[in-house]
This record gives structure tokens, sequence and C-alpha cells, in this order.
């Protein structure tokens, strides 16, 4: 189950858990899709992988247990802003490369 990390790893931007702002990594590293776009070039600086959208968890209980109720977001921020010389390395390296090709 995703963690739904509160914060964009970068910016510290609010993304609530129906935030469509909120992109992951398959490691679920957590940025804005502007931080993701503009700074980091869609390669996650974590691990070189690409981002997609985060899942939207049901607000209200449509089957189960499977909602925000049962099973809320993460309220641990991680605020780690990157370093952005040592990303355009990274980006330089991997950024041709298609995600399935890294």
């Amino acid at each position: 189950m995703l963690q739904l990390h509160p914060t964009c790893e970068h910016c510290n931007k609010p993304l609530p858990p129906n935030s469509l702002e909120a992109r992951i990594c398959s490691f679920e590293c957590t940025f804005c899709a502007t931080c993701v776009d503009e700074v980091l070039k869609n390669v996650c600086p974590n691990c070189g992988g690409n981002f997609c959208q985060r899942p939207i968890r049901p607000a209200k209980a449509w089957k189960g247990q499977a909602f925000l109720g049962a099973r809320p977001a993460s309220t641990v921020v991680k605020h780690r802003p990157v370093d952005v010389a040592a990303h355009a390395e990274l980006v330089a390296r991997v950024g041709q490369l298609a995600p399935e090709d890294r």
C-alpha cells in the first residue's frame, strides 16, 4: 500500500491524498508535478527512475476497508531539497534514455 507522503520532497509543497499534482517513482519518492517537470526533468534524484501520477486513495468506504479512513495517508514529511548541480549530472547520464531502458 502506498504511503501517500504529504509534501514534495524538493519544495515542500503540500500534496494531500487527493492531489492531482503528486508524482511518485517506483520507490514512492514523492514530488510535485512542477518540480518533476522543471527541476528533475522526469528523473528521480534518488533512484534515476521516472515518475507517474500518484493514484488517489478513495475517501469513502466504497468496498471494505480500502479507503482513507481506514488506511490514512502518511504524515511524515521528507523535505530533502535536491542538489540541482548534482542532479544535472544524473540527468546528463540517464535523462536521454527512455524510462524502460534505464
